[in-house]
């Protein structure tokens, strides 16, 4: 199933995308209220679309939200070793890897007030001349669970669906020298859509735990990357095993691959081209992401909110 989020001349909905058509659910105008089980209430919802539809609308006629807009909570990980390598090789260092990355998946908390849908414009974010996307896969949790194994922590994810990380590079710095995680260079918008795929749609992609789903990337249709969510070092189960370590998992929680190899600006800049406005995102650019059976985003970049100046504390009290 193609679950989808939308507003139209009725008001919001969610519903069943088939081929170019949606089938809405009647009285259900949120993903969440479906999720929480081992999938019965999807099923049933489902069925009730098709026998029933509150409204079936064409998909050209509505405006597409994210299908999960206001996530539980939203960790990305690092999924892909070689997109950490690029970035080092950009920046100039060496690519070998310190030995702890090999031992755990990273991740980092991202902001759900930040989602965006899938169309939606996306402002820079203020203060940065250096603004980039990425090009990643979430998955969505359906039902609950805590310390799950790698073996069988996917059968608590509802369904996949594109995402895009936007981040500020130079803010991105600032977070990096403090160093306690990412913060401002990641918070102002993350993309998630255009729908949520379940996974029995994806089985025909599937390689034992890994899926061999094709990706890409565009900047005002100039490819950046193409690459395959199968070349992840980490998989969904074993980052899913990972982040539940003693904590619960909720159903709408949303969990990132991290960023295909080469599947954002910064791997491909260098110390030559970094300062240079043209190895960025401007205002009036079109990203572009694009996933077999994941369909495809497209956003605007917008020009960002006039900054409010802080004071120096080092420069004393006025």
């Amino acid at each position: 199933m193609r679950w989808v989020s939308y507003s139209s001349n009725s008001g919001r909905h969610i519903g069943l995308l088939a081929e170019n058509t949606i089938r809405a659910v009647d009285g259900v105008p949120d993903l969440m209220a479906l999720l929480g089980d081992d999938g019965e209430n999807m099923r049933d919802a489902a069925e009730a679309a098709y026998r029933h539809p509150a409204e079936v609308v064409a998909v050209t006629d509505v405006q597409l939200h994210a299908p999960i807009s206001t996530p539980r909570s939203i960790r990305d990980s690092l999924c892909f070793l070689d997109h950490l390598r690029g970035c080092r090789r950009a920046m100039g260092v060496s690519t070998e890897l310190p030995p702890v990355w090999n031992t755990v998946p990273a991740f980092y908390f991202g902001n759900p007030a930040g989602v965006v849908g899938p169309f939606d414009d996306v402002a820079i974010s203020p203060g940065s001349s250096l603004f980039d996307f990425e090009l990643e896969v979430a998955a969505v949790i359906g039902r609950g669970g805590r310390d799950l194994h790698p073996k069988t922590a996917e059968d608590h994810i509802v369904g996949y669906t594109l995402f895009n990380d936007w981040t500020a590079r130079d803010l991105q710095a600032i977070d990096m020298e403090m160093g306690i995680g990412m913060g401002k260079s990641k918070d102002s918008a993350t993309t998630l859509g255009p729908w949520l795929v379940t996974p029995d749609e994806l089985e025909p992609y599937r390689r034992d735990e890994r899926f061999t789903i094709k990706l890409s990337a565009f900047v005002n249709d100039r490819e950046i990357t193409r690459g395959t969510l199968d070349q992840a070092d980490w998989t969904f189960g074993e980052v899913l095993a990972y982040v539940s370590r003693g904590v619960d998992l909720v159903p709408g929680d949303v969990i990132g691959s991290g960023t295909v190899p080469g599947g954002c600006l910064f791997e491909h800049t260098s110390a030559d081209t970094r300062e240079d406005p043209a190895s960025w995102l401007s205002v009036g650019d079109i990203v572009r992401l694009e996933g077999d059976g994941l369909g495809s985003t497209r956003q605007t970049v917008r020009a960002a909110e006039p900054v409010h100046a802080l004071r120096n504390r080092a420069e004393g009290h006025q």
